[in-house]
């Protein structure tokens, strides 16, 4: 049992037609490069795809440095030429393709030294902040107060000093005995 005949229109699903095309497009280099070696032929096949792709396949065996004898010094030379504006046609697209990579990593270090010095800038102040902090009150995140009051004996508490927002936590020990009379 084989396959069923598909009728020969547009694909109207994108994805399908992509697909499909990607699929026919790999049978038919196969196809004419089967063609090439078997029937010994020159097989040269070039196709566009809807987004402007160019796909080739070529046959000449001379390209490869194969069947040379047959060439005369005329027909070397142009072999030879149109390797070398060939292989300068790669050098230049490798050469664009590589200064465009730089152009990308450039930008990307530029971001992140930006990003490094605002941190670094977020740190001093921070760390200013905090010395300031520090030269105005001995205050801790942590202190124990004493509440006195007639009525009740006295009592200790732990209590927890409101950190601003932004502020750097600081690091100290405990201040002991804050009293608090009436």
């Amino acid at each position: 049992m084989g396959r069923g005949k598909i009728v020969i229109r547009r694909i109207d699903n994108s994805t399908s037609r992509q697909v499909t095309f990607s699929k026919r497009r790999n049978g038919l280099l196969k196809k004419a490069k089967e063609l090439s070696i078997l029937c010994d032929a020159e097989v040269g096949l070039v196709v566009f795809s809807s987004t402007g792709r160019l796909y080739e396949f070529s046959s000449t065996k001379q390209l490869m440095g194969e069947e040379l004898s047959g060439l005369g010094v005329r027909d070397l030379q142009g072999l030879e030429n149109r390797l070398e504006i060939s292989l300068r046609n790669i050098r230049m697209r490798k050469g664009s393709l590589i200064h465009q990579e730089n152009i990308e990593l450039s930008r990307s270090l530029n971001v992140m030294s930006q990003q490094k010095l605002e941190l670094y800038n977020k740190l001093q102040a921070c760390e200013q902040r905090g010395a300031t902090d520090a030269n105005e009150s001995s205050s801790t995140p942590y202190s124990f107060r004493i509440i006195q009051n007639a009525n009740i004996p006295p009592s200790l508490e732990l209590s927890q000093s409101q950190q601003r927002e932004g502020e750097c936590s600081k690091t100290a020990a405990p201040e002991l005995g804050r009293l608090h009379l009436p």
